[in-house]
């Protein structure tokens, strides 16, 4: 599957005192595009809760922090997302600063990230649903 680009804009509220964007703040970002992954294909996690009875939880995460993102920064949150088990996605995620007219994107932190799906009662481990795992494989 190719890589998926979500636009994120740093706002004030995502940044400590200096402007730049607090370490917690990248886990937001990544969060949002693998939300918004997930809604590219046609799902939206509301209704995988109420119509397939499952949930998404994020059981290990790696991150490395490059270069600081700042306010005001426009940037582009890419997400691949790679085979795994049958109740596991494997993602790679890199938070990017857009370039400026002619220069290159500049990756200001990447992730690993293992998300398992869940039955939204027990909580234990569900098999991905057969369409969306064939999307990833």
């Amino acid at each position: 599957m190719k890589p998926f680009d979500w636009p994120v804009r740093v706002y004030y509220e995502d940044t400590d005192a200096g402007g730049v964007v607090y370490h917690a703040g990248y886990l937001r970002f990544f969060e949002r595009g693998r939300t918004e992954w997930l809604r590219a294909l046609g799902y939206s996690q509301a209704r995988l809760i109420a119509e397939a009875g499952l949930i998404f939880t994020v059981v290990e995460m790696s991150i490395r922090f490059r270069q600081p993102a700042r306010l005001d920064d426009l940037l582009t949150v890419r997400t691949q997302a790679l085979p795994a088990g049958g109740a596991t996605v494997n993602f790679e995620q890199t938070l990017l600063r857009d370039g400026d007219a002619g220069s290159a994107e500049e990756v200001l932190s990447s992730a690993q990230v293992r998300v398992a799906c869940l039955d939204c009662v027990s909580f234990r481990p569900r098999r991905l649903p057969a369409d969306l795992s064939r999307e990833i494989a």
